[in-house]
This record gives C-alpha cells, structure tokens and sequence, in this order.
C-alpha cells in the first residue's frame, strides 16, 4: 500500500520505524536538509499527522517489506535507517535491504547481542554495509560517569588521546589566558543577582577563546593530557565515587539482631518468654521438692530442659516422685511441647520470610552505604548497572516486575534487585537511597521517572543540594526526548537530565551520512559528538579555513593525507585539503551542518 506524499527523491534516507528515536532521526535529516521516506509497517492516525508536518513520502509495508523498499526507492537511496520499537521487524527490514541492494548503507538498532554480533562478526554479502547500533550501548556512558561524578572523558583519535573535562575556573580572566590551547565546548554561569532578582545559569555553547570568565564559572574543554598539564589543569581532580567500605564484624552484628528483632513476629517473642517462664518455674519446683537424692540448680535446670525437649529419661526421672510432682511433669512435657513447636513455626516463617527479602535485595541493602541506586531493569538500567559495577562500585536495582526478564541476568551478576514501587517512599527507604553514593532513575515511562526523582529528592534532603565539598546524591533522570528533559531540568531543577534519543540519534544519522561518529556525551545537559570526516575532493569543505566553520563546531585535530601526520589544535588559518581526515567536536546539529556544507556540492556536481 503507497501512502506517498511528495514524490519519492533520490539520494535519499529510508527510514523504517515510527517510534521516539525515529521521530528524532527524522527530525534532525530534515533540519539539516536531508530527503527522507519514511516506512512503516501499518497505517496511524498519528503518522498522518506527522507527514503532514514534515511533507515527506510515506510507504506502508502491509504485506511485504521487499515490495515497499521498492516503493520506496531504494534502488536510488543513500542508507536504510532500521530504527522500529519492534526488533524483529528492524532486523527484517535491515536483511531485506541488503539482499535488494548490497551496496547501500543499513543502520540498524538491535538489542539481542546474540544476533547483533552474529550479524558484526560474521558478515555476508548482504550485510557487510550493515552497522548494528544498541541504543543502551551508546546512551549508558553519559549515565555511568554522571552517577560516578567523572568529569572526563577520553576520545581516542588518529591514534592520540583526547580528553574533554569539566573545570571550575579559580581565577578570572579569558579562555586563552587561563586554558591557552585547549578548545573551549561550554561556559556554565552561576547564578547572579541584577535589581533584586536572580538569574539562572547560562550556558555559552563553543564559545571563543577570548571569552571571558568568572571565578566559580564551569569550564568544558577538550585536548590532550599534555595540554591539560601545560594549562595547569589536573584532570579527574574530582575523583569518582569510592566503593563503599564493609561494615566492621560488631557493626555487621548488631545489623544483623536489629535485623532479626525487625523481622520476627512479635508471637515469636512472646513464645519465648513462656518458655523460659516455664523453664525458671520448673527449676524451682525441681530444686526445692525433688526427693532422693535431691538436686542442685544445675541438675534442675538440666532434668527441666530434658523434660520439655522430651530427650528423657536416663539419668533422671519421676517414677519415684510425690503424686504432685509426677502431675506437674505431665503439664511440663505438654506445655513445653506446645510452646517449642511455636517457636520453631515462627522461626520457619521468620526464615522464609527472609528468604524471600534476600532474593528481593531487602537483606544486602541494608548494610549497603555509598553505593548506586539504578531504577528500572531494563535493557538500558542492566547496562548501566553492570558497567557501574565493572568499574568497582556496589550496585542496587530497584525493579517493580517480578516477571522481568533481565532479573536473571542481575542475578547471574550478582546485582541486587529490590522489588518495589520506586515512587512509594517505603521502597526507596529499603534501598537506602538516603546513603546512596548516586541514584539512576532509567525506567522506560518518562512520567515515572520525574515522579521517582521527586521522590528521591524529598528523602535525599539536604543530600540533593549539597554544597560545594559536602557529601550530595547526584539523580541522573532518563528522559526521552530531548525538549522534555529541557522542561523538566529547568521546572524541577535536575542538574544530570540525560536524553537516550539525544545521545543515540547521532550515531545512527553519522552513520547514515558518511560521518564516522567516535564518541558522544554530555555537556551541560547538551549532546556532543566527536566524529570523523575525510574531505571529499569534490566536495565544499576544501580550501575551507577553520574560522569559516560554524562558530558551534571545534576541528580538533586534522590528519593531513600528504603526510599522514596529525596536526593538533589547528590555527585558525589552517584550511582543509581533499583527503585529509577532519575531526570534529560540537552540538550534533553543528557537525550534521559541516558535513553539509561539504556533500552539497557533491549533490551539485551530481545532479
């Protein structure tokens, strides 16, 4: 069934998929000028709507996805973007595309590891233009330093090590001043005071180095480790999040009967104290009318404990006892007996119970300090959970399914899981985020997530608003889509709100486009990438000098092709020349726009 629009163009992006990064994806193609024709497996009300807005193709793939890759022009496209909520239909759409044409790009989303690295590791024909992303694999580093507080992170590139930081200017002055070679991505303001009214902060994205800043101002740079040492700078001087210490053997004990006391059922006590009740009595009954040859306070206590355990008589007995005391014997056995098989019934419930509270995390959480709380076990939480544990830190998960699918996997790990509700206080209590070193909120319902962060933040307290060297629980927030996490970091004022689509998308659309993306991850809440590009001999960007870029976009280093050497910081004189390896550093969007501005004359020559 044909849906079109406008006609169908050629060098165009397919995109397959109508879910949240879909919409993102295209969004982005469009902006930057990209022909896109979107294919679908059947008709919406809402992708009505949204071809409406964007004036694209659209093919619905009713019976077949050969015949609607036909459709959809695929003899002339450019890539395949697989990026449906449904995996199966992903990998279908991305194999049917190379066995229809072998030549063209595929990117596909795939989350099974399985089939994802059978399809990377044992390439065919149809599948050797074919790249599997997973989107839990790109968007959980920004997550996992967040949690941890790292400010750095290293990019390799053309074979040298880069790092991009955070650093808090000590004293005043410019960037060129202050951090001489290293490339300014982000200035951060704090808040300021002007006629009696505060403003929030502001944040300067690639700004010039003749900018100027203030004490206290948050700084991201990037370069190598020796420019950081040259500028004075040291990196990680804010180290991660220490693993929290095990509790002393006394600690662990007391723990441990608070634990018990806690646990039991309060009949258990009682039951208790009727034993010892009857035990004392009997003792005293024993010692002061037992006859021939009478007995000591141990001897009683011993022929009381025999008879209630019921392990008589051998040494002991009241055969030859006063009617009286032979009668008492028979209350003792039967109360005895009674009161014992209570305490062993409610000893087994008590264990059981436990039982069950250590498979749910209960047990491990409570002796747990300075570790990291990850809410929701999903393809994307378990990722980042075992990444936070690989890295040497305790780990808990909060999951509100006792069906998950993954809860074998957190197992298998040994990754406590508390099963709860993590918007009911009750459940974030057990997982003591109030001692927690950091807490991820990674559900898959946005509304759930702000809902569990507010939560968190109410029994954080003072924790959440730290100041400045004082013990803080840093929430790092998983919202989808970027404008979403924009509102909710500015109304509820999450300082680590992280978009999967914002951090994801790049890797799919550089992949579409020709641009080798190496890394992406956060500054201030917004999205970079640091990405490859080899200059096309025919394209727009040779001859094209480093101050005519877009002002948003940082070359990094170039990898000349005459001499295969890498130059790094190129000046601002410094132009490209056709084969040389471009590295490039920004706001996607910026870099999308250079890679633009050079397949445009491209699209020219073709056309």
């Amino acid at each position: 069934m044909d849906r079109t629009a406008p006609p169908t163009p050629s060098g165009h992006v397919i995109v397959c998929g109508f879910g949240g990064l879909a919409l993102r994806i295209i969004d982005q193609f469009i902006a930057t000028g990209e022909q896109v024709v979107l294919l679908v497996k059947a008709v919406d009300p809402a992708i009505d709507a949204a071809v409406a807005r964007w004036q694209i193709p659209v093919h619905t793939a009713l019976v077949s996805v050969a015949d609607a890759l036909r459709e959809a022009s695929l003899d002339t496209a450019m890539a395949v973007v697989c990026v449906d909520d449904t995996e199966v239909w992903n990998l279908e759409a991305a194999l049917v595309a190379g066995q229809l044409r072998s030549d063209v790009r595929v990117i596909t989303e795939l989350t099974n590891p399985t089939v994802a690295g059978a399809m990377s590791t044992q390439p065919s024909d149809q599948t050797r233009n074919c790249t599997v992303l997973d989107v839990a694999d790109l968007a959980s580093p920004s997550v996992v330093e967040a949690c941890l507080g790292i400010r750095s992170h290293h990019v390799p590139v053309g074979g040298v090590d880069f790092v991009t930081a955070e650093v808090t200017v000590d004293q005043p002055g410019t960037l060129r001043t202050r951090f001489g070679d290293l490339a300014p991505l982000a200035v951060t303001t704090g808040s300021t005071a002007t006629g009696g009214m505060i403003r929030p902060p502001t944040t300067t994205i690639c700004p010039g180095r003749d900018h100027p800043v203030l004490l206290g101002d948050t700084v991201s740079l990037v370069g190598t480790p020796a420019q950081f040492a040259a500028a004075g700078v040291i990196l990680d001087r804010q180290s991660p999040t220490q693993r929290s210490a095990r509790p002393n053997p006394l600690t662990r004990a007391r723990y441990a009967v608070r634990a018990f006391v806690s646990d039991a059922n309060p009949n258990f006590f009682r039951m208790l104290g009727v034993l010892l009740l009857l035990l004392i009595t009997s003792t005293a009954i024993l010692r002061l009318f037992y006859q021939k040859p009478g007995m000591s306070v141990l001897d009683a206590v011993y022929f009381s404990t025999e008879t209630v355990a019921t392990v008589g008589y051998g040494d002991f007995n009241f055969a030859d006892q006063p009617p009286a005391l032979r009668i008492w014997s028979i209350v003792l056995m039967f109360t005895g007996l009674t009161t014992t098989a209570m305490i062993m019934a409610f000893l087994a419930e008590l264990l059981i119970s436990r039982r069950i509270a250590e498979a749910a995390g209960r047990r491990k959480a409570r002796f747990m300090t300075g570790h990291v709380v990850v809410i929701g076990l999903g393809a994307f939480g378990i990722r980042v959970a075992r990444e936070i544990a690989a890295r040497g830190h305790e780990v808990l998960i909060i999951e509100r399914s006792p069906t998950n699918r993954f809860l074998s996997t957190a197992a298998q790990f040994d990754l406590p899981v508390v099963l709860g509700d993590a918007t009911v206080a009750e459940t974030l209590l057990d997982a003591r985020v109030q001692h927690a070193a950091a807490v991820a909120v990674l559900t898959s319902d946005d509304m759930a997530n702000v809902e569990t962060a507010i939560a968190v933040r109410a029994i954080a307290g003072k924790r959440w608003d730290a100041a400045p060297g004082a013990p803080s629980t840093p929430v790092v927030l998983r919202v989808f889509n970027r404008a979403m996490a924009d509102a909710v970091s500015r109304r509820f004022d999450f300082r680590h709100v992280r978009s999967t689509a914002e951090l994801a998308a790049p890797w799919f659309i550089g992949a579409a486009l020709g641009l080798e993306v190496l890394s992406t991850f956060s500054v201030q809440n917004r999205s970079f990438m640091v990405g490859r590009l080899q200059i096309a001999p025919d394209g727009g960007l040779v001859g094209v000098r480093m101050q005519e870029l877009s002002a948003n976009t940082r070359v990094i280093a170039i990898r000349r092709v005459a001499t295969d050497e890498l130059e790094y910081p190129p000046r601002r004189e410094t132009a490209f020349a056709a084969g040389d390896d471009a590295y490039v550093v920004g706001p996607y969007e910026e870099l999308l726009a250079v890679l633009e501005h050079q397949r445009s004359v491209v699209r020219l020559t073709g056309d």
